[in-house]
Parts: C-alpha cells; structure tokens; sequence
C-alpha cells in the first residue's frame, strides 16, 4: 500500500503544481483588474460629467438655433421680396426696351418718308447730302442701338 500512497501523493502533487500556477495567474489578472477598476471608475465619472454638459448645453443650442432660423427667415423674405422687385424692374426695362425700339423704327421710317417726298419734290438733280446731317443721324443711330444693346444686356 505504501506504493499505491505514494503513486497518489505523486499525482496530486503533479496536479495541485498546475493549479498554483493557475491560481498565482488568476491572481496577478485580478490585482490588475483592481487596479484598473480606479481609472475605470475614473472614466465613467468624466463621461457622466460629459453627458450632463452636454444635456445643459442642448436647450442652449435649441434656443440659438431658432433664433438663428428666425434672423435666416427674415433674410430669405427679404432676399425674395427684392427677386420679385427686381423681376418687376427688369420685366418695365423689357418694355421700354421695346418701346424704346419701337419709337426708333417709327422714326427712321417718318425720316425715311421725308426724306423720299423732299427729294421727289425738289428739283430733278441730284443733290449731295450734308455731311454733318448724315454723321449725325448715324451717329445717333449707333448710340440708339448701343443703348438697345445696354439695355437687353441689363436682362
């Protein structure tokens, strides 16, 4: 029997060696874990005192929002209502435009129609026209349609 002791004391020291080394382990994990356990504390206490600034900051940032949205409706009213003048204006600028162009035409063709009964009913000879007549007309021609052009531009 002495034999048979002896084989058990053998087998329980070659297991209890194993579970020392597991138990030392388990041991070393914990104290770390302990340790840890105040800076982790430490971390749930800052993200606490985060997440109740923040909760105080949030009716802040309501308020200044719909301030801000407010002063921003304002603007975009505005913005609109000189759109609808300034479509207005430029609709009145298209019309004297074309009126404009209209008393142009009118006028070459009065001038023309002059110009064609006083030449029927002068003499038969051909009479040069004044220079500083035809400058003129084509000049205040040119600047007519310049100011067509400005004018169409403006659109």
């Amino acid at each position: 029997m002495d034999n048979f002791e002896l084989l058990i004391n053998l087998i329980i020291i070659g297991l209890l060696v194993p579970t020392i080394i597991y138990a030392y382990r388990l041991n070393k994990n914990l104290s770390i874990l302990r340790q840890n356990q105040n800076s982790l504390a430490k971390l749930i206490q800052s993200l606490n005192e985060a997440t109740i600034k923040a909760e105080h900051s949030i009716p802040k940032l309501k308020s200044a929002t719909e301030s801000t949205s407010g002063e921003l409706k304002e603007v975009v009213d505005n913005a609109k209502t000189l759109k609808d003048d300034l479509m207005f204006i430029n609709e009145r600028a298209d019309n004297l435009a074309d009126r404009l162009e209209n008393v142009i035409h009118n006028g070459r063709q009065v001038q023309d129609k002059a110009n064609t009964t006083d030449s029927s009913a002068t003499s038969p000879k051909v009479s040069q026209p004044q220079p500083s007549t035809s400058s003129t007309n084509l000049d205040r021609s040119e600047a007519e349609l310049e100011l067509l052009k400005a004018l169409r531009a403006i659109k």
